[in-house]
């Protein structure tokens, strides 16, 4: 690594120290849609794993937790943690990437989206209001958090990397009734931190995108790592860049050799470990690092 690359590094990740995340922000505070007759066990979290890693089950009220950053840039970013959408890998996935987020300047909003699936739903649906909505509460409190609302992006691991795509790449309108006070600007992310993304491809038809993820001119710019052994999805975070490269659109991919699945922030001894200075250098080279 050259002297300029590491202290480039270096000067990214002593920019700002971290803050206390503030009190939890119910999502539907007038009712979650359509599922006022949804019955779910109670919410639980239990630690799984040799690394102790934080699982929640069973979200029936989806909240957004924001980490001011001390020294805010102007850049907002929501953390999607993975779990297949059935769990939220809620530390190595979720808090302890917004922590990291803070050191660089960057206000971040930890998404506890609902877990498990929904049945009769497309699996990615309602978990997608939930990140509408928390666009929604950043956009409209832009001015008094400090974010420029032009900065707003989202990073996702897993299933969590899937909704970040399908978010990103979202052109309908809202699936669910809309507040005026809240749902009135735009529900796309400016840019996509995708990380080991699952559910890319469509199924049976590996040459090809989920038919729900159409790039285009128009989608945000886009940051992609995974590992070439994790052999189920690999193909997918490949075949989303070249989707990008066609439409001319900013991309950049990273594919390390080892890696697997699932180590979220730094649960791994592998060089993918690097996958968060080197998303930072992209933030910086894309400007959403400069203070604004």
């Amino acid at each position: 690594m050259t002297i300029f690359r590491l202290s480039l590094l270096v000067a990214i990740f002593t920019m700002s120290a971290q803050a206390e995340p503030n009190a939890p922000i119910p999502l539907w505070p007038e009712g979650v849609p359509a599922e006022s007759n949804l019955k779910l066990p109670a919410e639980s979290i239990e630690l799984k794993g040799p690394h102790q890693i934080e699982i929640m089950s069973n979200v029936s009220a989806p909240q957004l937790t924001w980490y001011p950053a001390e020294k805010p840039n102007g850049t907002a970013v929501i953390v999607c943690p993975g779990g297949g959408y059935n769990i939220l890998a809620y530390s190595h996935e979720g808090y302890e990437v917004c922590e990291w987020l803070n050191t660089l300047g960057v206000s971040a909003a930890l998404l506890k989206y609902r877990v498990p699936r929904r049945e009769g739903r497309p699996f990615h649906k309602a978990p997608l209001e939930d990140v509408h909505r928390a666009i929604g509460i950043i956009r409209t409190h832009a001015e008094e958090w400090k974010v420029n609302p032009e900065r707003v992006g989202i990073l996702g691991f897993s299933a969590g990397g899937n909704l970040a795509a399908h978010a990103i790449t979202f052109a309908g309108e809202r699936t669910y009734p809309t507040d005026p006070k809240i749902d009135s600007v735009d529900p796309v992310p400016n840019f996509g931190i995708l990380i080991y993304a699952a559910y890319l491809l469509e199924e049976g038809k590996p040459d090809n995108l989920n038919p729900d993820l159409k790039v285009t001119g128009k989608t945000p710019p886009t940051f992609l790592a995974v590992a070439h052994d994790d052999k189920r999805f690999v193909e997918g975070s490949a075949r989303f860049y070249i989707e990008m490269f066609r439409n001319e659109r900013p991309c950049e991919l990273h594919i390390f050799q080892k890696g697997g699945h699932g180590f979220g922030f730094d649960k791994t001894g592998e060089e993918i470990r690097q996958w968060p200075a080197l998303a930072g250098v992209w933030m910086k080279t894309m400007g959403w690092l400069r203070s604004n």
